[in-house]
Parts: C-alpha cells; structure tokens; sequence
C-alpha cells in the first residue's frame, strides 16, 4: 500500500459561528448554481424534443456529453485547485455557466444543445475539488457536519428550482426568455462571490522538496479511493433516472401532466433537501458512515422498487418517489464525511475530483442505458432498474468503510 497518511486533511481551529455560517452559505449558493445548471436542458426536454423532433435517445446523448466532460474535467480540476486554489477557478465556472444559457436562448437545432452540453459540462467540472476544499479548509472541525449537511442541502434545492424557474418562465413567457433570465441569474451570482471573494480564499498545496510530480498521483493507489468512485457512479445512475425520465415516465404510465409530473421532480429535489438537513446531525454523531449512507440507500431503492410496480397509481407514485428523496438525503453528508475519512492529507482537491468524477460517469452512461429502455416503452423496468443499482451502491458504501478501517493505523 502507498506510504500516504489516510488522517483527514486538517481543518482550522473553531472560529465564530458567524463565519463558518458565511462560508457555508456562500459555498452552498454556488453549489445551487451547479446543480441547477444540472437540469438546464431536462426540464424542457419535452418542449425542445417537439421544437427539434428529437429522441429521447438524443436528448440523453445530451446529458452524456455534458457528464462526460465534467466527469474528465473534474478529475484533472482537483489538481488545479491545489495548485492554484479554489477562487479563480469557481469564478471561471461561473462565467461558463452564463455562456450556456445564453447559447441555449440562441438555440436553433441539436449542434447548439449540444454545444450547450459542452459548456455546462466544463463550468460543471472542477465544483466538488472547489467546493469541498473551501470548506475543509475554511470552516471549523466542529461544524463540518453541518457544512455537508448545507452542501448538499443547497445543492438539492439547486435540483428543485430548475423544473420550476425554467418550466415557470418558459410557460409565462417562452422556452428562450427562459434560458436568458438563467444567465442573468449566474451572473447575479457570479457578482456576489466576487464581492464575497475573500471568504473564498484557499491555500493552495506545495509539493515537498524533492517530491516528485509522480508523487501527486500515489494516491491513486489507494483501493478505498476506487471504492469512493465506485460507489459515486452507482448511486449517481439512480439518480440520472429520477431527473432524466421521471417526468416522462408519470406522463406516459399514469397519464400525469407536464407541470405535476415538473412538480414531482421538484418535490423529490426539496424532500432530498429535508434529508440533508436531518442527515448533518446524523453525520455528526454517527461512528460508522458507511451503514448510515448503506441504511438509507437501501430504504431509497426499495421504495423505487414499489414505484416501479404502477400499483400505486399517478398519484401515489408521485409521492413514494418524493419519499426516496428523503432516505437518499439523509445519507449525504454521512456521505461526504465518509469521503474526508479515506483522503490523503493533502490532497483533498485531487482526491475529491476523482472520486466525485464517478458522480458525472454515472451521469453519462444512465441516461444512455435507460434512454434506450425508454424508447422501448420499458417505463416499469426503468424505474425498476434504477433501483437494482442503487442497491449496490450499498455494497460499494460498505466497501469504503472496510478499506478505511484497514487502511488506519
């Protein structure tokens, strides 16, 4: 095994609540833009579909590409984060995040959605090694719990406002106003951290005399990280699902309308949320992480498992995927403080845009797998499905908190 120290990278002393409370929330702003920009394109898939007579096929190759770049990009980001440190690539982000929309307002068939895609994707990437090192570095050890819990919180409610500002807007207005008032959003957002920049400051990583370059990958070798990964692209495929085909699935099995089926999503985004806020204090008590993330990721596919019968009908099923949700929420920031227990001291940029780069590969190859099963009018084993890998997730879950064990003296 690679001689590096599995301690978690160190955290700075208690500082005043009203700090740490700063950073998380402008942390966790950020993080909402992310993944709002997740869902730029999925939440009128149905208008875009009929505007360019695309396939669900297609309009899934639209979320692979975007994953796929972020997923390469976060892995390499974690690098450039340590060396350079999180601010400037966060601002860099943002002004990617605003070039998409506005591509996506000037839209005029699939190459400028797919350009779309690649814009998204490449703001998207370094999000995890930016975020995640802002906070370990910036908030205080007591309250990282917490951290997580509002990371993932705002990051879900980031989930739950797209289907609704976008479908809101694109029914009030159009489709198009729709993509320009998500730019004028980002930069609305971009204007605040910069105000706020040194709140975001990081130090960034110097290689020890007489390391070599070689020495920034040993981490690599670490058979916990690739199971941080592995759990990462499963878990993410189920989840791909639920914001890919969700609305198509109610609509096509349960006769559910655009704007129901729009507000599903969104419930499954804000009860994901609630989890979150349940799952710091959970996080922060709990000895082993691991079967807290496996206990909850299990409740989340059985209940995916009930949804995918149709016994439930339009609207019971509505609710029961609202309720996964929830159980998957509770498990996030025992999650991520399962991810700081098995990184390398540091190298917490590097290791988090690798093991969050299986977060974008779960996300690219789901909706090309499902895609196809949706085409086939297979609505029932695609939720169905959805549910089988998440739970092996559970084993990949358990499979972390084994190899952190060994690994620690």
């Amino acid at each position: 095994m690679s001689s590096i120290s599995l301690d978690a990278s160190t955290s700075p002393p208690t500082v005043p609540l009203r700090d740490d409370a700063r950073v998380m929330a402008l942390v966790g702003l950020a993080h909402g833009t992310s993944h709002f920009t997740h869902l730029l394109l999925p939440p009128l898939f149905p208008v875009l579909m009929s505007e360019f007579d695309l396939s669900f096929s297609q309009v899934g190759l639209l979320m692979s590409v975007f994953f796929v770049i972020s997923g390469l990009g976060q892995a390499s980001a974690g690098f450039v984060v340590d060396r350079l440190g999180a601010r400037p690539v966060l601002f860099g982000s943002m002004l990617l995040f605003t070039a998409a929309a506005l591509v996506a307002s000037m839209a005029d068939g699939y190459a400028w959605l797919m350009l779309v895609s690649v814009l998204a994707g490449l703001g998207n990437a370094p999000f995890h090694p930016v975020d995640f090192s802002i906070l370990n570095q910036r908030v205080s050890t007591p309250r990282l719990g917490h951290a997580f819990s509002v990371h993932g919180l705002t990051g879900n409610l980031g989930w739950a406002a797209a289907p609704v500002f976008l479908v809101g807007i694109a029914a009030m207005a159009d489709w198009r106003t729709a993509y320009l008032a998500a730019a004028v959003m980002y930069l609305g957002v971009l204007a605040l951290l910069v105000w706020q920049r040194e709140q975001l400051k990081t130090e960034v990583v110097v290689r020890p005399a007489g390391a070599t370059r070689g020495s920034d990958l040993a981490f690599m070798k670490l058979p916990v990280v690739w199971w941080c990964f592995a759990f990462f692209l499963l878990s993410t495929m189920t989840l791909a699902v639920v914001q890919t085909y969700s609305a198509s699935i109610l609509k096509a099995v349960h006769a559910v309308s655009l704007q129901a089926a729009t507000f599903t999503l969104t419930a499954y985004m804000l009860c994901g949320a609630v989890g979150m806020a349940v799952g710091g204090f959970v996080a922060g008590k709990a000895a082993h992480t691991d079967r807290v993330v496996g206990g909850c990721m299990a409740v989340g596919a059985g209940l995916m498992l009930l949804a995918a019968t149709g016994w439930l009908g339009g609207l019971g099923t509505m609710i029961v995927l609202a309720a996964t949700g929830f159980a998957v929420g509770i498990a996030g920031p025992s999650r991520d403080m399962m991810i700081r227990r098995a990184t390398p001291k540091g190298a917490t940029g590097r290791v988090y845009g690798t093991v969050y780069s299986g977060l974008d590969v779960g996300f690219a190859i789901s909706p090309l797998i499902f895609g196809a099963f949706m085409d086939r009018g297979w609505y029932g084993v695609t939720l169905a499905g959805a549910a089988v890998v998440l739970l092996l997730s559970v084993y990949a879950a358990l499979g972390v908190g084994r190899r952190t064990a060994e690994a620690r003296p």
